[in-house]
C-alpha cells in the first residue's frame, strides 16, 4: 500500500547504515525527530463538501478527498508529517474515459467549480494543490484510465489513457516487444499524461529522447472543446500545436490520451560505473562524450560531494574502501567524482559505443570499474525517493533543485546553487548537506540536479516551513541570475512560477496568460499554477 505521508510503497523501505548516521552527524549535527500527525485526526478536521450528491462520479467522502489534495513537494511532505491541514477539493472524480472527462469538464464549466487534474500524485512543485476559494474543487483523477489503446507496429506509435503510470506502460509494451524508455525517478508512480504536461525526462533520454520527442500527438479536454493533435512523422503547418500540451500542467484542460513514439526492445543493455579524478576532469570529458554522438543511452555524472555520499551510502564499507584504495593509486583520489554510463543498443553497437567511450574518457583520467555497480544501480535506481523516509526518522529533511544551463555556466551554477543553500540556513546557525549531479546531458549544455539534507527545525511545521521557503527562493534567483531554467524537469507548478516571468519575459508570459484566457474562460483550470493568479500577466 502507498505511504500517505510519505514516499512510495510501504512495503519498500531503505535503511540508513552506520556510516551515513555518522556521516549527517557530522555534516549536520544531531537532527531532530518529530513527531507525526495521525491521519484520523487530520481527516476529522475536513470540512464538509460543497459537492455532496453533484453527480454519480464524484466521491465527496473526507478520506478520499485528502488523498488528492497534496504531492510529493516537500511543502506537501511536512503538511502531511505536521498534520498542517491543506485546502481539500470538495470532491473526487475517477474518470474511465474521454468521454467522462468531457462531461465533468462541462459540468464543472457550467457551475464554475474549479477543476484540478490528478494521476499519479508525484509532483514535486506544487501542482496540485488547492487555493483556498469560495468556488467548489473537484479532483479530476485519470488514474484508472491506464491502458494500452492502439499499438501501430508499423509507425511504431503507442497510445495509452493519460493516466497509464511508468510500470503499466512499460508492462503493456513490451508483452509487445517494444519499449518507451522513459524512466524518471518517480516511474513507479507517475503517468504518461503526467508526463507530457510537465515536460519529463527520463534517467535514459541520451537515447530514447525527452519527453517532447516521444509525444506524437494526443487529445485534450479543455473547458471550451476538445483539441485533437493528429500523429505526423513532420509537419511545416505552422507552429506545432504540441507544444500547447507539453508543459501545460492542466491550465489549458486535461490530457486524456497521450500516442507517443516506442522502439523495439534492445538487444543489450548495461550501466557502467567510470570514476574521473576532479570536476573539471570529469565536465570536459562528459561534454567531449556527448559532442561525438555516441550511441550511448545515458551518462549520469555525479560531483565530488555527490560521489562521496554514494559510496557511504552504499554500506559495503570493506569493499568501498578497497576501491577508493584502488582509485587513489591510479589518481582519483579526493575529489573524485563518479559517472554511470549507459549503453542500450544491439550487441555490436553497445560494444562499439562502449569501448569508443572508454577511449575518449582515458584522455581525461578515468579510470573504468565496470558493470557491477551499474548494475546495482540500476536495480535501485527507482530508490532514492524512498531516502526521504529514514533520514525523516532520524530527524533530518531533504528536497531537491534542478535545472540547466548552457555548457560555460554549469560549473559556476552548479557552485553558486550549493552556496546560495548554505548560506540559507547560516542565518539560522545551522547546517545543509548539498550535493549534485548532472542527470541529461546534452551537446549544448546540462541539467543540474542539486539536493539538499538539512537538520528538521523543532517546533512544527511553520519553522520548517519558512527555511525551506528561503532555501527555494534563494536557490531559484541563484539560477535566474546565472541564465537557467526555471525547471528541466519537474514543471513549474506553484513552487516555480514566482520566477518563470524571468525566463519568458513579459510578451512570454502575456502570451501564455492569453492562452490561459483562451482556453479556460472562467478561469476554473489548476488555479495559482505554471501562472500565478497575481500580476500584469494574471488571467
Amino acid at each position: 500500500m502507498r505511504r500517505w505521508n510519505g514516499w512510495g510503497d510501504d512495503a519498500t523501505s531503505m535503511e540508513l547504515n552506520d556510516n551515513a548516521r555518522a556521516m549527517m552527524a557530522e555534516r549536520l549535527g544531531p537532527g531532530h525527530p518529530a513527531k507525526d500527525a495521525v491521519r484520523d485526526a487530520i481527516i476529522a478536521q475536513i470540512p464538509v463538501s460543497r459537492l455532496v450528491g453533484a453527480h454519480p462520479l464524484i466521491q465527496t467522502d473526507a478520506s478520499t478527498r485528502f488523498a488528492m489534495a497534496l504531492g510529493e513537494s516537500f511543502g506537501d511532505w511536512i503538511r502531511k508529517r505536521f498534520g498542517a491541514l491543506p485546502p481539500v477539493p470538495d470532491g473526487v472524480a475517477f474518470a474511465e474515459s474521454t468521454e467522462q472527462v468531457r462531461e465533468l469538464l462541462d459540468l464543472a464549466h457550467a457551475k464554475n467549480w474549479m477543476v484540478i487534474p490528478f494521476a499519479g500524485g508525484t509532483s514535486v512543485a506544487g501542482h496540485l494543490d488547492c487555493p483556498i476559494s469560495e468556488r467548489p474543487i473537484l479532483s479530476l483523477n485519470l488514474s484508472r484510465m491506464n491502458r494500452l489503446l492502439h499499438l501501430d507496429k508499423q509507425s511504431q506509435l503507442a497510445t495509452f489513457g493519460a493516466g497509464t503510470p511508468g510500470p503499466q506502460v512499460e508492462a503493456q509494451l513490451r508483452a509487445q516487444g517494444y519499449t518507451l524508455g522513459h524512466f524518471p525517478q518517480s516511474f513507479e508512480y507517475s503517468t504518461v499524461g503526467g508526463w507530457v504536461v510537465t515536460r519529463s525526462s527520463g534517467q535514459q533520454s541520451l537515447r530514447y529522447g525527452r519527453i517532447e520527442q516521444l509525444f506524437a500527438g494526443g487529445r485534450m479536454e479543455s473547458p471550451v472543446g476538445t483539441l485533437v493533435i493528429p500523429s505526423l512523422p513532420a509537419a511545416s503547418a505552422g507552429p506545432d500545436l504540441r507544444e500547447l500540451v507539453m508543459g501545460s500542467e492542466g491550465r489549458f484542460g486535461v490530457l486524456t490520451e497521450a500516442t507517443v513514439r516506442v522502439t523495439p526492445l534492445p538487444e543489450h543493455e548495461s550501466f557502467h560505473a567510470i570514476f574521473l579524478p576532479n570536476w573539471d576532469a570529469a565536465e570536459a570529458a562528459v561534454r567531449t562524450l556527448v559532442q561525438r554522438k555516441l550511441p550511448l543511452s545515458m551518462m549520469r555524472l555525479s560531483n565530488g560531494i555527490e560521489t562521496e555520499t554514494n559510496l557511504t551510502l552504499a554500506g559495503h564499507a570493506k569493499l568501498i574502501g578497497w576501491m577508493e584504495r584502488y582509485l587513489a593509486l591510479r589518481g582519483c583520489g579526493s575529489g573524485k567524482c563518479m559517472l554511470m554510463l549507459g549503453v542500450t543498443a544491439d550487441k555490436g553497437t553497445a560494444r562499439h559505443a562502449l569501448k569508443e567511450a572508454r577511449r575518449t574518457l582515458a584522455e581525461f583520467g578515468a579510470v573504468y570499474i565496470g558493470p557491477a555497480m551499474g548494475s546495482k544501480w540500476a536495480a535501485n535506481r527507482f530508490k532514492g525517493p524512498y531516502l526521504r523516509n529514514p533520514l525523516w526518522d532520524e530527524g533530518y529533511s531533504a528536497d531537491t533543485i534542478e535545472t540547466a544551463v548552457d555548457w560555460p555556466n554549469v560549473k559556476t551554477l552548479m557552485l553558486a546553487m550549493e552556496q546560495a543553500s548554505r548560506d540559507v540556513f547560516a542565518q539560522y546557525g545551522e547546517r545543509v548537506h548539498a550535493f549534485t549531479h548532472l542527470s541529461h546531458i546534452y551537446p549544448q549544455g546540462s541539467s543540474i540536479y542539486s539536493q539538499f539534507v538539512w537538520a528538521t527545525a523543532p517546533g512544527g511545521f511553520a519553522p520548517n516551513f519558512e527555511r525551506w521557503q528561503k532555501l527555494k527562493a534563494a536557490v531559484a534567483k541563484t539560477i535566474a541570475d546565472h541564465g537557467g531554467t526555471v525547471s528541466h524537469q519537474h514543471g513549474v507548478g506553484r513552487d516555480h512560477a514566482t520566477q518563470l516571468h524571468v525566463e519568458k519575459g513579459p510578451l512570454g508570459m502575456a502570451t501564455l496568460a492569453e492562452l490561459c484566457r483562451h482556453f479556460d474562460p472562467k478561469k476554473i483550470m489548476n488555479p495559482g499554477k505554471l501562472l500565478q493568479d497575481e500580476g500584469p500577466w494574471a488571467q
